[in-house]
């Protein structure tokens, strides 16, 4: 088999220091916390130099040394990576944030970011030798694994939510994964996927319960910092929901600062998360490591209707290592961002991305972002996936008509 080169030493738990052999199968660290990839970036450094990816394939495997797959065989890929920076100009005048940029991940395969994190998941996956798995899901997570998987050849079950956007269900049937809706939250698909694997055997692909997800999402940082010249910004704002895009930015950036390849200065990280589902925030606010599970949630971002986050420590630690900050935003200022994006910039984001723009002209008008700071609002998505979140009365005309 040919090989990546990948300079992947071994998994390590974050809470307890504990390490765990690469080329095995693992999840959880047996004291409850996700694990975490290290990769000899000393040995990296001496081998590759960021000026080589130029003439690489434009894909998040641009990076493979900086990723946990060994045998090119195992990468299974629609594609994904390297989405577009683009500035907002009008947003940017109206928020009073000249700089203000988005990176739109609603271009990536399957319309979400979760293509990056499927990627890499379900390459490893497939390298680990597993045949089924089994996630709970808010709906684009598990439509990007029902896809990849679907590439790969794998057995897929699926739970989500009956509240779940219908068109990541479909996807996900299309598929043909196994899908199963529940009349609950996402914590209650967390939980019957637990039970399910007790059972059967099943490779857990929750949430930070397998530790490659995070690795694909770290891309997202990796290309930040390319298509921006290795300058990054001082403000990066992305939706929380489980978090692991944080986390794995945060991560991208500490190993690209290992390598020489940006500078000593952080970007300040700020996550976002809607007023109706607020752990992470709440969290923040009280000055506590962890947060407890939020009662009743609800938002029409869907993403990020998450009571209680497995890696919110990771999360908290983020934000609070950078000097960033957590956020929330009410549902019909998230409607409102989304309309003004669509409107101003021509930009159909998620409603998740949506919440961004609201925090970002929330965080200006008290000061936090300053007016000279480059600010860029991570979309996370396509708002095609949602149609009818905004919904419209069409004006209708006779066929013999004019206007």
């Amino acid at each position: 088999m040919t090989g990546t080169n990948s300079f992947i030493e071994h998994l390590y738990c974050p809470k307890c220091g504990g390490q765990y052999q690469r080329g095995k199968l693992a999840q959880l660290c047996p004291c409850g916390s996700p694990l975490l990839v290290k990769y000899d970036l000393a040995g990296a450094k001496k081998f590759i130099h960021k000026d080589e990816l130029k003439g690489r394939l434009p894909s998040l495997w641009r990076y493979k040394e900086l990723l946990p797959v060994e045998n090119e065989e195992n990468i299974v890929t629609l594609g994904e990576g390297l989405t577009p920076i683009l500035r907002l100009p009008k947003a940017g005048a109206d928020s009073d944030i000249p700089e203000l940029y988005l990176k739109d991940e609603g271009l990536a395969p399957g319309g979400t970011f979760k293509a990056r994190g499927a990627a890499v998941g379900v390459s490893m996956a497939r390298e680990l030798g597993v045949k089924t798995l089994v996630m709970p899901t808010n709906g684009n997570a598990g439509a990007a694994w029902a896809v990849y998987g679907a590439r790969a050849g794998l057995d897929v079950k699926i739970i989500m939510p009956e509240a779940a956007p219908l068109i990541t269900r479909h996807e996900c049937a299309a598929a043909g994964a196994e899908l199963h809706l529940v009349k609950g939250l996402i914590s209650d698909c967390g939980r019957i996927t637990a039970r399910s694997v007790a059972r059967h055997g099943w490779y857990d692909a929750s949430t930070l319960k397998e530790p490659y997800r995070i690795e694909g999402k770290k891309t997202m940082g990796f290309e930040i910092a390319e298509q921006l010249d290795w300058e990054i910004p001082e403000v990066i704002l992305y939706p929380a929901g489980g978090g692991v895009g944080i986390i794995g930015i945060y991560k991208g950036f500490n190993e690209l600062r290992e390598l020489g390849w940006i500078g000593e200065r952080q970007a300040r990280l700020v996550a976002v998360q809607a007023a109706g589902c607020a752990p992470i925030v709440k969290a923040f606010e009280e000055g506590r490591p962890e947060s407890t599970l939020f009662e009743n949630p609800s938002t029409v971002a869907f993403g990020l209707n998450v009571p209680k986050a497995l890696g919110d420590f990771l999360v908290l630690e983020a934000i609070r290592a950078t000097k960033g900050c957590a956020v929330a935003v009410s549902d019909n200022e998230i409607l409102s961002s989304l309309s003004e994006l669509a409107q101003k910039e021509g930009l159909f984001v998620c409603p998740e991305g949506a919440a961004l723009y609201a925090a970002g002209k929330a965080l200006r008008r008290k000061g936090w972002i300053g007016r000279g700071d480059r600010v860029l609002l991570l979309n996370t998505g396509s708002g095609l996936k949602y149609p009818d979140i905004l919904g419209f009365t069409p004006s209708y005309i006779d066929p013999e008509g004019e206007l």
